[in-house]
């Protein structure tokens, strides 16, 4: 009975270990199966992943060799001179260059007159042809401006695709450089060694689903969709041509699975597996294509299989052998990325080289250079305009021409700037600038800087001193007018002087005979005084148009200008004038006669103190130009100032500003005439005052010319 109660006891043990086991081994097999499961996933996004690596590395490839290209045309272009009569000269330039570049699948250059439509083509160790008209494959394309490069869509013709790199060249006169590139020559190079797993491959379709690259030759220039139906009508395409069209196409980059029925020559029924993302060839207008790397699942589920049976032995080196995979491509991609950042800083480096190098020629420029917006508030200026308006360049920062310049010069220069936003042409403006003494006057030309868009982002202007050049002219119209006037008026004098020699001779006989004190005798001496002021003026007359030579005497102009000073100090300081005087010692000998120098002097003098009724000041320099070696005096005052209507008459003989009766109008005639004769010059600034608070003046400035040293 005890053997008996053991044994069902045992049996229930034993059914327990085996139920206990069985679970084990179900648990075990329900959680292998799991991780095989997750690993699976694991190892096929990894895959992907790793796939998805490769396509981008493809993109970087594709791009860098086109840029490169994109480069060799501007360079050919550049330096290919049109237009040429004779197209065998381009040939010759032409040839090493196809020699170089026809390893990047370049199979011609092509020199297109878009206005004829006429082009010549250029092919490697062939003589130059006429091409096919080119308009209708140009007919779609935008293109280039200077500068710039398209690339055309991608054209099926013949035995191939092809894609037109176009720029126009350096004459701009209607002509253009184009690459026709052969896209199996020029991708073949990049993809046909790549390898995704044992036998995975790349392939390539542009914005419209062509493929510009496969392992199939016959589906090249054929749209990807329809060839995969017409070849394979009984294939489930679903997933891959959802996966183009709304992936793909769309510039995304992704990974992915499809079914296929063709791979590396092996056709049937087959799980792939896909990693795509987009090749960019230009951004306006806006065109790239997609390269995607495919491998077959199988490949995937036999690596899966390995793992199933050795996974406990292998799986540290699967994740070693994943690691190293991933290590290599990192480092393929780090090293990639330090090339690629060492160019970037390389071009950087001499981007900044060449922004010093302008900013410093601008600085350095003695030119007022600023921009404007279209407020006409400034932008940007250079130091020269900084110092020109008394400030630095960070406080005239948006500030208006209308805070800097007179209230009708402001709005006369920002129509200037209206109207180059308006028109998109340069405007040019004359600025004359009085809050500076002396006045200047600038040559401003307002020209609009244009952005990507073509639209005007700010208004730059150069505006150029020529001060000199309008006193210059002024010089010389004064001059060639008074050379006139003064003919005109020696042949007036000569015919009144024999009258008026008659008039005081005959008058000195009338005084003889009549008694002094009598009524005849004052009225004869009146007619006297009269003749003797004609006479005067007649004699001025004739001294200004006497045809001088230029003085030989030498005057020490220091001691000219002290003594007319001190004779003529006591009488303008009683009409409550004060006299400042700036003269320098040891000024050089000038040529002129001291007596004729003091008697300019003295107008000039005379002059500033009849503008100055209510009194003012009276300021005397002298100096050397050290420039011009001439000795400069100025006499200045501070009365009214003369009309800007005025300035050019102020030498005209008989032209006063005075009451009638208070001035004959030859003082400045006659004294143009004497510095003249001396080879020196005389000429006049001054400013009006145009509201209460402005200054007011007038500056006579008289050039002599010193004596020259002996040897």
């Amino acid at each position: 009975m005890e053997n008996v109660s053991r044994k069902p006891r045992q049996n229930r043990f034993g059914r327990i270990i085996l139920i206990v086991a069985a679970l084990i081994l179900m648990a075990g097999a329900a959680i292998h199966l799991r991780f095989t499961r997750q690993m699976e996933i694991l190892v096929v996004d990894q895959f992907n992943q790793e796939q998805l690596t490769v396509a981008r590395i493809i993109q970087k490839l594709v791009e860098n060799s086109l840029n490169t290209l994109e480069k060799e045309l501007l360079q050919i272009a550049g330096k290919l001179s049109a237009p040429v009569p004779d197209p065998s000269a381009w040939q010759v330039q032409l040839q090493p260059d196809l020699d170089r570049i026809a390893t990047a699948g370049v199979i011609d250059i092509l020199i297109w007159e878009r206005a004829s439509d006429a082009a010549w083509v250029f092919s490697r160790g062939e003589p130059f042809r006429a091409s096919p008209d080119l308009a209708p494959a140009m007919a779609s394309e935008a293109l280039p401006g200077p500068g710039e490069v398209l690339v055309t869509h991608p054209i099926s013709a013949g035995s191939g695709v092809y894609i037109f790199m176009i720029t126009p060249m350096g004459s701009g006169a209607g002509q253009f450089l184009l690459f026709r590139i052969h896209l199996s020559w020029f991708l073949a190079p990049l993809l046909k060694d790549v390898r995704s797993g044992a036998s995975g491959y790349a392939w390539i379709i542009d914005g419209q689903g062509r493929f510009l690259y496969h392992p199939f030759t016959d589906f090249i220039g054929r749209s990807a969709f329809e060839v995969r139906k017409e070849t394979y009508p009984g294939l489930n395409l679903v997933q891959i041509d959802r996966i183009q069209r709304e992936e793909m196409l769309q510039g995304k980059e992704g990974t992915g699975a499809y079914q296929s029925a063709w791979h590396r020559g092996f056709t049937g029924n087959m799980d792939k597996l896909i990693a795509f993302c987009p090749i960019y060839i230009s951004q306006s207008p806006r065109q790239f294509w997609s390269v995607a790397v495919v491998a077959p699942t199988h490949e995937i589920a036999s690596a899966v299989g390995q793992i199933h049976r050795w996974h406990l032995i292998l799986q540290g080196l699967a994740i070693l052998v994943v690691a190293a995979a991933a290590t290599a491509l990192y480092l393929l991609e780090i090293r990639f990325s330090r090339g690629l950042e060492k160019v970037v800083d390389a071009r950087t480096r001499a981007l900044k080289r060449s922004e010093e190098k302008y900013r410093l020629l601008i600085e350095s420029a003695e030119d007022l250079i600023f921009t404007l917006d279209e407020s006409a508030c400034l932008k940007s200026v250079n130091s020269y305009t900084a110092n020109f308006f008394g400030s630095d360049a960070e406080h005239l920062m948006d500030r208006s021409l209308s805070d800097l310049l007179s209230k009708d010069v402001a709005r006369r220069n920002i129509r200037a700037v209206q109207q180059v936003y308006e028109s998109q042409r340069s405007v040019r403006e004359e600025i004359e600038i009085r809050s500076v003494d002396p006045s200047v006057w600038l040559s401003a030309n307002y020209m609009p800087l244009k952005n990507e868009t073509g639209g005007i982002s700010a208004v730059l202007c150069i505006a150029r001193d020529i001060t000199e050049n309008k006193n210059l002219q002024r010089h010389l119209v004064t001059s060639e007018k008074l050379a006139a006037l003064g003919t005109l008026a020696a042949g007036v004098a000569h015919e009144i002087n024999n009258p008026l020699g008659v008039i005081l001779g005959f008058c000195d006989l009338l005084l003889r005979r009549q008694p002094a004190g009598s009524q005849a005798y004052e009225d004869l001496k009146i007619i006297e005084r009269q003749g003797l002021h004609c006479k005067d003026i007649v004699e001025n007359l004739l001294s200004f148009a006497r045809d001088r030579k230029v003085s030989e005497e030498y005057t020490d102009l220091t001691q000219c200008l002290e003594e007319i000073i001190k004779v003529a100090r006591h009488s303008i300081e009683r009409q409550a004038v004060t006299v400042k005087t700036d003269i320098a010692r040891r000024l050089p000998m000038v040529c002129g006669d001291s007596r004729q120098l003091q008697q300019v002097f003295l107008n000039l003098m005379t002059n500033a103190v009849g503008a100055m009724p209510q009194g003012g000041v009276l300021a005397i320099g002298a100096y050397l130009d050290k420039g011009t070696r001439r000795a400069v005096v100025k006499v200045s005052d501070t009365g009214c100032g003369i009309p800007e209507t005025d300035l050019d008459r102020i030498y005209e003989p008989f032209f006063t500003t005075k009451p009638e009766g208070e001035g004959t109008g030859l003082g400045l005639f006659v004294s143009y005439g004497i510095i003249n004769s001396f080879g020196g010059s005389m000429h006049c600034e001054s400013r009006v005052a145009e509201q209460a608070g402005d200054r007011s003046g007038t500056t006579f400035i008289v050039n002599l010319p010193q004596r020259q040293q002996e040897d």
